[in-house]
C-alpha cells in the first residue's frame, strides 16, 4: 500500500507555474504587463537558434499543428508572420522585430490576428545558467489593462504552455 506521501493530489496551477520546469510561471507585474518565465534543459545557443531559425520555429511554435512561416527577417525592422492551422481554422500572429542581440536578447511587436489593432511590445530574454539549461524570460506590454487581459483570456499561456512543450522535444533531439 503507498504511503501518503505518494499519494496523487489534487492539482494547484498556481503552484505547479511557480514551481515546474515544465511550465512556464506567468505573472502580471504591472497592469499592463505580462511576464513568463521558463527554463529549458538546453544550452542558450540551441534555445536561440529554436526561436531565430525559421524550420525549427516552424516544428514548435505551432503546438503541434501546421505552422506556416510566412515571413521570418530576424533582423531589426524586419517583419515576421505566422500562420498556424488548428481545426478551429487558421490563426495568424505577427509583428516587426525592434531589436535582435544574440543570442540575449529579442524585442518585437506582437499582434494577433484574433485582436487585430492590438499591438504588444514583447521582449524576449535567454539567460544562459551556466548549467547546459537556459532561461527565457518574456515580457509583454500592452497598450493598456483591457488589451492586457484580453491577452490573458485568449487562451495564452495555455498555447504558450503547448508550444514551449514541443520546443522541448526538439531541443531534446538534438541533443
Amino acid at each position: 500500500m503507498a504511503n501518503s506521501s505518494s499519494t496523487p493530489k489534487e492539482p494547484n496551477h498556481e503552484h505547479d507555474r511557480e514551481t515546474s520546469v515544465t511550465a512556464s510561471r506567468v505573472t502580471t507585474p504591472t497592469d499592463r504587463e505580462i511576464r513568463s518565465e521558463r527554463i529549458f534543459n538546453a544550452p542558450r545557443a540551441h534555445v536561440w537558434q529554436a526561436f531565430t531559425d525559421p524550420k525549427m520555429v516552424a516544428q514548435w511554435w505551432g503546438r503541434g499543428h501546421k505552422l506556416v512561416i510566412e515571413r521570418m527577417e530576424v533582423e531589426r525592422g524586419g517583419h515576421w508572420r505566422y500562420v498556424e492551422h488548428t481545426s478551429d481554422g487558421p490563426q495568424g500572429f505577427e509583428g516587426r522585430y525592434r531589436e535582435v542581440t544574440p543570442p540575449q536578447r529579442l524585442v518585437q511587436t506582437f499582434e494577433w490576428d484574433g485582436m487585430p489593432g492590438y499591438v504588444m511590445i514583447e521582449t524576449t530574454n535567454f539567460e544562459d545558467l551556466g548549467d547546459g539549461r537556459t532561461r527565457v524570460v518574456t515580457m509583454l506590454l500592452a497598450h493598456t489593462t483591457e488589451e492586457r487581459d484580453g491577452m490573458l483570456k485568449s487562451g495564452m499561456e495555455e498555447g504558450m504552455n503547448q508550444s514551449y512543450a514541443e520546443l522541448d522535444k526538439l531541443l531534446a533531439k538534438r541533443g
